[in-house]
């Protein structure tokens, strides 16, 4: 195989489970996108496996949509994708149209950072923002003071371990580290 060849695969990730389990998802190379592996999201889905038939989710920093496409995957009601990279965008609306779930999906093309302009309460929200940057901060801090959460929302954080989320007012329901990053399933207090 070609190097091109090679570098398509990685470019990839695949559902585990669901109506489209098995399914492969393209995802463009940008510097900073990381998918969620195949192993840390069985693990976060296991713990939302009570919570994720018929839940509105909010997937921030989307880039592969790995997350949003795994919850529709599994019986949410409808996902919005948030990412601020045009590509990004553009590829989550292909993957969209090839899962033919465009009627349970909302692509955004803006930047997470500051609060969205949406009108839906959310019951799960994806936050795994790009690491060594301040985003999850910033981030955490807008979605918390929004309208857009429910007081049992559930909010995944995936987070270099270092990092802590003390200052914010979320109760940690479960919590898991593996090498050097921290996987959190948190709700508001």
């Amino acid at each position: 195989m070609g190097k091109s060849g090679r570098a398509s695969q990685r470019n990839q990730v695949r559902i585990i489970s669901g109506v489209w389990r098995g399914r492969k998802l393209w995802f463009p190379s940008i510097d900073g996108l990381r998918p969620t592996p195949d192993r840390v999201r069985e693990t976060l889905f296991n713990w939302l496996s009570p919570e994720i038939r018929g839940a509105r989710c909010l997937d921030l920093f989307a880039g592969s949509g790995a997350l949003g496409f795994e919850a529709l995957s599994r019986g949410a009601q409808s996902c919005c994708f948030v990412d601020a990279n045009k590509d990004v965008c553009s590829t989550l609306e292909k993957n969209a149209q090839t899962l033919d779930c465009q009627d349970r999906t909302t692509i955004l093309h803006t930047d997470a950072r500051a609060p969205l302009k949406h009108s839906t309460v959310f019951d799960i929200v994806f936050l795994d923002p790009p690491f060594h940057t301040d985003l999850l901060n910033l981030t955490l801090q807008w979605l918390l003071d929004s309208d857009s959460l429910h007081p049992n929302t559930l909010i995944y954080l995936e987070t270099p371990k270092n990092v802590s989320v003390e200052n914010f007012p979320l109760s940690i329901r479960k919590e898991k580290s593996a090498s050097d990053v921290t996987s959190r399933l948190v709700s508001p207090c």
